[in-house]
């Protein structure tokens, strides 16, 4: 197969092509990778129909069927009923969230509650790079946390906020910008973060590069200042 008529991901079909350039991949969005049995029945039911050749549990969470046919992507998302996982291209990747205080005796906090209603408001959301967000009910952080865009770890008093971590080809610890901050402000937090890094980071900029161009100190000027003043203070970091 010549590299012009090689097989590429079909990112409107949420389909990752695999190593065989033949076959695809796909992962069904599945938030916090919490479900119940009768979507996992049906995951299994739909992938056999369709010759899957292995079902793989990912990092993210989702539960990706792989080995299927391009002509088959468009019947199986059908039948599914399921969202896609937003798993390439640059957006909001899913959430990822510890058990949290519903189910494990070490939480300190709602990561589950607080990381579903990330998930909900912003998986998918294009943004000038890929996006990740770990939310983790203590500091034993099983979402990984301080290696993502945005971390948040619970703790007795509340929630700690860190920014710019990534686990890839330069891998970097999250910088911790709050600590103590209920549900509601952590909710809050989040949105100014995407907001200001939507609106005036570069195209292909992650966060961690973003913050070290216009300084931590004025992203947090940017989150703690009045409705009535974040529009100037974007203009000001934009240029």
């Amino acid at each position: 197969m010549t590299a012009e008529n090689m097989k590429k991901d079909i990112p409107e079909l949420g389909a990752i092509v695999q190593r065989d350039r033949e076959t695809y991949a796909i992962a069904p969005h599945l938030p916090g990778g919490i479900t119940n049995t009768a979507t996992l029945r049906k995951l299994v039911d739909i992938g056999e129909k369709y010759g899957c050749k292995l079902v793989k549990v990912t990092s993210a969470q989702r539960i990706a069927l792989v080995g299927l046919k391009e002509e088959d992507l468009e019947n199986i998302w059908t039948e599914l009923e399921i969202d896609k996982g937003s798993a390439i291209g640059f957006c909001v990747r899913s959430v990822k969230i510890c058990p949290g205080i519903d189910f494990c005796k070490r939480a300190k906090q709602d990561s589950v509650g607080v990381g579903l209603a990330i998930d909900k408001k912003y998986h998918g959301m294009p943004l000038p790079n890929k996006f990740k967000i770990g939310v983790s009910g203590c500091p034993n952080s099983c979402a990984e946390s301080a290696v993502k865009d945005i971390g948040i770890i619970g703790a007795a008093k509340g929630f700690k906020i860190l920014v710019g971590g990534n686990a890839g080809g330069q891998p970097r610890i999250a910088e911790t910008i709050y600590e103590d901050k209920t549900a509601d402000e952590a909710l809050k937090i989040v949105d100014d973060i995407i907001t200001l890094y939507e609106k005036a980071a570069s195209k292909g900029q992650r966060l961690s590069k973003f913050i070290d161009k216009i300084g931590v100190e004025n992203l947090v000027r940017y989150i703690d200042a009045p409705v009535g003043d974040k529009e100037r203070i974007l203009v000001e970091i934009k240029e």
